[in-house]
């Protein structure tokens, strides 16, 4: 198995194999949250305009999305884990999604990757005992990172994470996780920014292995949907 790490947008036009396009704070960890929830669908799309076309057509869809964290108009929601698992009933709700990062990784990676599925620290074992149970000859990791088109240190950290299980390696990586509050994950201690970037979002999207599951997207179906599979 050949394991190539990626970065952001032009990463994911790339990935080959299974492409895990990897988005921390907060893309997929909002996913795997929703799943979790017992939502009934999640479409992940690229375009904003695209999300409100789709709920012109079907007004009880659930509007989530931002662009440099900031909530997109005339959406429901941001991009925030804590609000969506605290503010608001989810459960059978069908999310539709839009992100700087993750979901623009998911669209342009659908086209090449044979396979593409998410990836955050919330559910990374499950990612790499899923990758194990594939085993494919290429998995593309794609780390989103910031906007898409800067390297981020939470999207990289996930994925040597899911290297080093997928190696049988041990990687303790509580140190890098501590040091992610005064690096990339400061944003959520800046009180200027709490609106975008609320505290408990840093904490729910740093808690490594909670979720058994992986988000799976379904290319056959337009638009794109995530499948959850239980590892």
């Amino acid at each position: 198995m050949e394991i190539r790490i990626l970065g952001q947008i032009e990463g994911a036009k790339k990935a080959e194999g299974l492409a895990v396009i990897i988005d921390v704070f907060r893309a997929f960890t909002v996913e795997c949250f929703l799943a979790d929830l017992g939502v009934e669908k999640i479409i992940p799309m690229g375009k904003a305009e695209d999300c409100l076309a789709l709920r012109a057509q079907h007004p009880d869809y659930y509007l989530i999305g931002e662009r440099k964290g900031i909530k997109l108009p005339d959406f429901d929601s941001g991009n925030s884990p804590s609000f969506l698992t605290t503010a608001v009933e989810m459960k059978g709700k069908t999310a539709v999604h839009s992100t700087s990062a993750g979901t623009q990784g998911i669209v342009n990676a659908a086209s090449r990757a044979a396979e593409v599925i998410t990836g955050s620290l919330v559910n990374a074992d499950a990612v790499a005992r899923y990758i194990r149970m594939k085993n494919p000859d290429v998995v593309s990791l794609v780390c989103m990172g910031l906007n898409g088109v800067e390297e981020s240190a939470e999207d990289t950290l996930c994925a040597q994470y899911i290297k080093a299980k997928l190696e049988g390696r041990e990687l303790n990586i509580h140190k890098e996780i501590a040091d992610l509050r005064n690096t990339a994950g400061a944003k959520f201690f800046d009180r200027a920014q709490k609106d975008a970037f609320p505290e408990p979002d840093f904490f729910m999207c740093l808690v490594p292995d909670i979720f058994n599951f992986v988000l799976r997207a379904d290319t056959s179906k337009n638009p794109i949907e995530m499948q959850k599979i239980i590892i």
